[in-house]
C-alpha cells in the first residue's frame, strides 16, 4: 500500500481541508500526519491517524524577539522531519500550508519525495510561497491564483463530506427556534473573533427582533447567556447541523469557512479580518462579493458608519435568492480534483 504523509496546521483552515482529503484516502492508502506538539492539528488528527511531532516556528508580523529564533527552530524541525520521513518512506507529501508545513516540505525535498500542496487563499501565504519552489503541484481554491503560479492547478477547495448531511431539526429542537423568523448564524472561524462577538453583543436586541440568532463565539469568548432569540455557544463539533439550520450567515473571510458555505449555497456577509493579517481575508471576500456569492463589509466601514451593518444584513436577506442562484454555477467542491493530483504524484 502506498503511503501519504499529510502536513499543515495552526488553524482550522489548514486542518479541516486535510480532513476532507483523509476521509477519502484513508484505507486506500497508508495515511499519516506530521504537525506540531500540543496543537490544534494534533487534537483533531491524532484520533484518526498516526501523528508525528516536529519543532515549528511561526513568523510574527510585528517586531518580536521570537522571530530571531526562527532559523534555529526551522533547522531543528527539518532534522526531525527528515528522521520521520526516512523511517516512514512516504510516496508523496501533501501540504496544506501553515508554518508547521515548512520543515516537512524542505525535508521532503531534500529526500526527493514528491510534494503536492494546496493554497486556500486568493494570494499565497508565506509557507506556500516557500513550498512552491519544491512542489510538483500547487492546487488552488481560486482560479486566478493558479494562473499566477508556474506549477499551479485550479482545483477548488476540499470540502468535508459531513457538512452535506447536517440535520437542521436537531438545532431547531435544541434551541427552540421559531418557525416565523429566519435563522442567522454568526461564526468567526475556528478561533472565534472578538470584534465580531462585540458587534453582535452590542446589537443583539435589534437583531433578535428579526432573527433567531445562533452565535458560535469561539473558546473562552462566551459572555452572554441564552435568551429566547439569542443562542451563543463556544464551539460546535456538529457545525454541519448549524449550517443546515441557518438561512444566512455572518462570518470572517477565512477560505475554508466561506467555501463550505458556498458549497451549501448559504448567503453570507463576510467581515474580513484586517488588522494582524496579510490581507488574505479581504482579498477572499472581494472575490466572493464580485461573483455575487457574498456581501462584504470591512471593520473600518462598520467603525465609521455602524448603520451599514444593518443595511448589509437587510441587503443579504433581500438578495438571498439571487445569491443562491449565482452560487449554483460555482466550482464548490475540489476534493476529487485534488485527489487526482495527489494520485498523479503517486505514479
Amino acid at each position: 500500500m502506498k503511503k501519504i504523509i499529510f502536513t499543515g496546521g495552526g488553524t482550522g483552515g489548514h486542518i479541516m481541508p486535510n480532513i476532507a482529503l483523509i476521509e477519502k484516502l484513508k484505507g486506500k492508502y497508508d495515511c499519516k500526519y506530521i504537525g506540531s506538539k500540543d496543537s490544534m492539528e494534533q487534537k483533531l488528527i491524532s484520533p484518526i491517524l498516526p501523528f508525528f511531532e516536529v519543532e515549528t516556528c511561526k513568523l510574527k508580523r510585528s517586531l518580536s524577539l521570537s522571530n530571531l529564533l526562527i532559523p534555529f527552530k526551522l533547522a531543528k524541525g527539518i532534522c526531525q522531519a527528515k528522521k520521520i520521513l526516512k523511517k516512514e518512506r512516504p510516496d508523496v507529501i501533501f501540504s496544506k500550508g501553515g508554518f508547521v508545513s515548512v520543515p516537512v516540505v524542505i525535508a521532503g525535498h531534500i529526500l526527493k519525495i514528491p510534494i503536492v500542496a494546496h493554497e486556500s487563499d486568493y494570494s499565497m501565504g508565506l509557507a506556500n510561497k516557500i513550498t512552491k519552489r519544491y512542489a510538483k503541484t500547487i492546487c488552488t481554491s481560486f482560479e486566478d491564483t493558479a494562473k499566477s503560479i508556474k506549477n499551479g492547478v485550479y482545483t477548488g477547495s476540499p470540502i468535508r463530506q459531513e457538512i452535506y448531511v447536517g440535520y437542521a431539526q436537531k438545532i431547531v429542537r435544541q434551541f427552540g427556534l421559531s418557525s416565523t423568523k429566519p435563522t442567522l448564524l454568526i461564526v468567526g472561524g475556528s478561533l472565534g473573533s472578538k470584534n465580531i462577538n462585540d458587534l453582535i453583543e452590542k446589537n443583539q436586541d435589534k437583531l433578535a427582533k428579526k432573527f433567531d440568532i445562533l452565535h458560535i463565539t469561539g473558546k473562552n469568548n462566551l459572555t452572554k447567556s441564552h435568551t429566547k432569540a439569542y443562542h451563543p455557544v463556544e464551539f460546535a463539533d456538529n457545525i454541519q447541523d448549524y449550517f443546515s439550520a441557518c438561512d444566512i450567515c455572518i462570518t470572517r473571510g477565512g477560505s475554508n469557512m466561506i467555501f463550505e458555505l458556498l458549497a451549501l449555497k448559504k448567503p453570507m456577509l463576510i467581515i474580513p479580518l484586517s488588522k494582524g493579517s496579510r490581507g488574505d481575508q479581504i482579498e477572499n471576500a472581494k472575490v466572493f462579493s464580485q461573483n455575487g456569492w457574498a456581501k462584504m463589509l470591512t471593520e473600518e466601514e462598520i467603525a465609521n458608519n455602524p448603520s451599514l451593518f444593518f443595511e448589509k444584513i437587510e441587503e443579504l436577506q433581500k438578495d438571498k435568492q439571487k445569491m443562491i442562484f449565482a452560487m449554483k454555477s460555482a466550482n464548490t467542491d475540489g476534493t476529487q480534483k485534488i485527489i487526482a493530483e495527489i494520485e498523479k504524484a503517486l505514479k
